[in-house]
């Protein structure tokens, strides 16, 4: 069994975590370094790539899962047809949805239609009185 590959810590360079608890790891180490973590962003590329804001244009520029395929699609809009209901057969339907009265709710509608509000001063009943 072949050690796991260790990431470096963009918030503290003397954290070494697994790959595979690296994102774990970011959310933890940010929320711990919150003075540093206003100075770092996110790449849009790949989520676990967290570098100085500075240099964030830079790295996406460079970015190993930046695709051209993705760059391509992102140029233009997405194209999408679904399939028409009539030809299926099923009309669609609109939904109205109705009040819904259970038989053992005994509750006067009036009581339903104006809740007490948090605000309504309420008797205090204090022991020994």
């Amino acid at each position: 069994m072949e050690p796991e590959a260790l990431e470096i810590c963009p918030y503290n360079p003397h954290h070494r975590v697994p790959l595979s608890r690296f994102q774990y790891h970011l959310a933890s180490c940010r929320r711990k370094n919150p003075k540093k973590a206003k100075k770092m962003a996110s790449c849009k590329y790949n989520a676990c790539h967290v570098v100085p804001i500075k240099k964030l244009e830079e790295h996406e520029a460079a970015c190993v899962n930046r695709s051209a395929v993705e760059e391509e699609n992102s140029l233009q809009p997405l194209k999408v047809s679904l399939p028409s209901s009539e030809q299926n057969g099923n009309a669609l339907q609109t939904f109205a949805p109705q009040e819904l009265v259970c038989e053992s709710d005994t509750r006067e509608p009036e009581r339903e239609a104006h809740p007490p509000s948090l605000t309504t001063p309420q008797k205090t009943v204090r022991p020994g009185e």
